[in-house]
């Protein structure tokens, strides 16, 4: 079978050529030219667009398309310039209504225009890189009218007087404004930045430097940042009115730079209303303002941290340096936490929680309370009055509070180690006296400093829990076994205390009672015989006691008194007069405790059981004194506590400070062999801020200190010198 053949179609032009009229393109455009004027004159509704559209596509069909665009623009143009002359003519405030309404009509015309020429629009304007037909009317409608002569300034005025009148409290027509706008906005945005907007910032610009003047030599602190936030809040609604909106961010910045920026630094140290009296008086609203304010110019809230931070440094360091503060620890501490609550609300009420401001208010209190030495001694006073009787019948939220309130200023103390040796000394003290509030308090402190410092810094603390709880079972496991034997004699409850995790100190005995010391040796052959490899000694100046005792008339009291205390009183059992000197050789208590037990004997109204002669405040060795007949209360129990400077006298302050010096000495070893051990040769500055780093968390260690220690480390061999540079230390495994 054969392939068939191809066949190849061809398309023939006319043999005969189309011949147009000659006349055709000036006939044809005379129709539509006369078309766009009745559309100008509002006479459209008598012609025929599809007639006209036709015409029109005819006429680019023949090529006639140049004719037909410059026809157009010829047309369009006469029709410009008679509405610019309507325009002008306009008085007033016509002018602005006569502009807009004639915008509305050519947009419209233009409209219809555009229908009928859109042939042209689609093929002959890109193929010849003209402008399109809406295009083209709007380009003309701006040379014509808005760049003509005679109406680009007086628009230009116009709308700035219309501003202007707005800005100073008049009702203006916005509607209007905002029809106005958007014709010069549609014109495109050269014409609406240079034509009005550029001018408009200017303006603005003046003005508001000029009020800005005004408010500031007449108003308060207060009540300028109320002036200008409603300066602002004005500008902000009129662009979201008639402007622009990216407008708003050039109105603003001017507003900012003319209302707040320049005027700054005076605003915050306003004499009587600035920033400082805003935060003595709680001005919370004020603050709020003037940060959401300054926020919007660059160096505006550093401004006010800066000049904040310098407020609470020399806040703080008045109080922690005012003699007559430093009287009351309690008073003392209670007053940093009133100071720290007040900066906290104001900075989450009136400055977004900002987390800037929050550590400069931290690292402000960390600068001041340190200033203090004494404050991790005050912080730990504190929290022993309030679980003493400070938190009695309060819940267990607020106890919460309390101890997390002690914690906060717990974190800004460089020496936590002095805090933990002074909060063991009150710890021990409320436990063996019993009076603390709740032992859930005393036990979520320490796990709140546990979390902190870790289980090295609360282990000994847990100890002394534990040591209680032993205690209890001991005297259990005692009373079982030689209660009998001493019913008759006085009742004895010990605590047995490991002495490692309390805070002890050797002291010597003072010479106990017999009617007590048989007890006691009873209790000492128990224990001993109960556990092996133990060493009991008495801790006398810990212990108390409860005496009956018979006064004058028979009044019979029970009296709560210290182990010292009771050791003198059961002297008068035998004497009705003793002198100082006797006592102090009965008893042999030391001096100081000796001299306070006695001044809260004989010199506390209401509590002297004893008399004494001469009869003063302060105890001499001289004194002479007297079993009290005439002794007299309204109660049956009678706590006499011993007088006690409630902080540490010089001596054992420096006691203190010594003890703490003296702990530090292996802490400070330990962590340079650490890293020695880790980086085998470093110098020794750089050993230097490595242990500070390490150790930061405990304690601020000395420069001076951690040399000597150094030096130690050589002289016992962990280290040695290198031979050639000095400043190097090897570490010998």
């Amino acid at each position: 079978m054969s392939a068939q053949k191809k066949r190849n179609f061809q398309i023939e032009a006319f043999k005969h050529r189309v011949v147009v009229d000659p006349k055709y393109a000036e006939k044809t455009w005379k129709i539509l030219e006369h078309a766009i004027h009745e559309i100008y004159n509002h006479n459209a509704s008598g012609l025929s667009f599809e007639e006209l559209y036709r015409n029109a596509y005819n006429m680019v069909l023949h090529k006639f398309g140049e004719k037909l665009y410059s026809g157009l623009v010829s047309t369009m143009t006469s029709h410009l310039k008679e509405i610019a002359k309507s325009i002008e003519a306009a008085q007033g405030g016509l002018f602005l209504e006569e502009l807009n309404r004639k915008w509305a009509e050519h947009n419209k015309a233009l409209q219809m225009i555009r229908d009928i020429l859109m042939y042209m629009d689609r093929t002959f304007i890109p193929s010849t890189h003209k402008t399109p037909v809406h295009e083209l009317g709007l380009n003309l409608w701006r040379d014509h009218i808005i760049h003509s002569s005679k109406i680009q300034k007086r628009l230009q005025d116009t709308l700035l007087e219309l501003v202007q009148h707005e800005r100073t409290g008049e009702v203006i027509n916005r509607g209007l404004m905002r029809n106005v706008i958007k014709m010069l906005m549609d014109l495109g945005s050269s014409v609406y930045q240079e034509d009005f907007e550029k001018p408009f910032l200017e303006v603005s610009a003046d003005f508001y430097r000029l009020e800005s003047q005004q408010f500031i030599e007449c108003c308060d602190c207060g009540d300028y940042l109320k002036k200008a936030e409603k300066r602002l809040n004005e500008e902000i609604e009129r662009v979201s009115h008639y402007l622009d909106a990216k407008s708003e961010s050039k109105i603003t910045n001017v507003v900012e730079k003319e209302m707040i920026e320049s005027h700054m630094h005076r605003l915050v140290h306003m004499e009587n209303s600035g920033l400082v009296n805003m935060i003595v008086d709680d001005k919370y609203e004020d603050l709020g303002r003037m940060y959401n304010l300054f926020r919007r110019v660059p160096t505006g809230l550093a401004l006010i941290r800066d000049v904040m931070t310098s407020h609470i440094r020399e806040t703080g360091k008045q109080l922690v340096t005012d003699p007559e503060r430093l009287k009351d620890p309690v008073d003392f501490v209670q007053r940093l936490l009133d100071e720290k609550d007040k900066h906290d609300k104001i900075i989450s009420s009136a400055l977004n929680n900002d987390k800037t401001f929050q550590n400069a208010l931290n690292s402000s209190f960390e600068y001041f309370i340190n200033l203090n030495p004494r404050s991790p001694e005050f912080i730990s006073l504190f929290v022993d009055d309030k679980l003493r009787k400070g938190l009695k019948g309060v819940t267990e939220e607020d106890v919460e509070i309390v101890l997390d309130k002690v914690m906060m200023l717990f974190r800004y103390l460089q020496e936590k180690d002095v805090f933990e040796k002074y909060y063991k000394q009150h710890l021990a003290k409320r436990l063996l006296s019993g009076k603390t509030v709740s032992d859930d308090a005393e036990r979520s402190l320490i796990v709140k400093l546990k979390t902190e410092c870790g289980y090295q810094f609360t282990s000994k603390l847990e100890g002394m829990f534990t040591d209680m709880k032993t205690s209890q079972d001991t005297m259990h496991g005692f009373h079982a076994a030689v209660g009998a034997e001493i019913a008759d004699g006085p009742s004895l409850t010990v605590q047995v205390l490991t002495t490692g995790s309390w805070p002890t100190q050797s002291v010597t005995t003072c010479n106990l009672p017999p009617e007590i010391l048989g007890v006691c040796d009873k209790f000492k052959t128990y224990y001993l015989g109960t556990h092996t490899g133990r060493r009991l000694s008495w801790q006398t100046n810990m212990g108390t006691a409860d005496l009956k005792a018979t006064f004058g008339k028979g009044q019979k009291h029970e009296l709560n008194v210290s182990t010292y205390q009771m050791c003198i009183l059961m002297l008068f059992n035998n004497a009705d007069r003793l002198s100082y000197k006797e006592i102090e050789q009965a008893t042999e208590i030391p001096a100081s405790d000796l001299k306070r037990c006695l001044q809260s004997l004989a010199c506390v109204k209401g509590k002297n059981v004893l008399r004494k002669e001469p009869m003063s405040k302060d105890i001499a060795e001289d004194d002479a004194f007297y079993f009290n007949d005439k002794f007299s209360s309204k109660f049956y129990k009678v706590k006499i506590g011993t007088v006690v400077a409630q902080k540490e006298s010089e001596p054992e302050k420096q006691e203190t400070r010594q003890r703490v010096e003296e702990d530090r000495k292996p802490q400070i070893e330990a962590a340079i062999v650490r890293i020695m051990k880790s980086r085998r040769v470093l110098d020794h500055n750089n050993i230097v801020a490595e242990v500070t780093k390490q150790l930061n968390s405990r304690f601020l260690p000395n420069p001076v200190v951690i040399k000597k220690r150094i030096e130690s480390l050589i002289e016992r061999e962990f280290l040695e010198r290198d031979k050639t540079d000095r400043k190097l230390y090897r570490y010998l495994a």
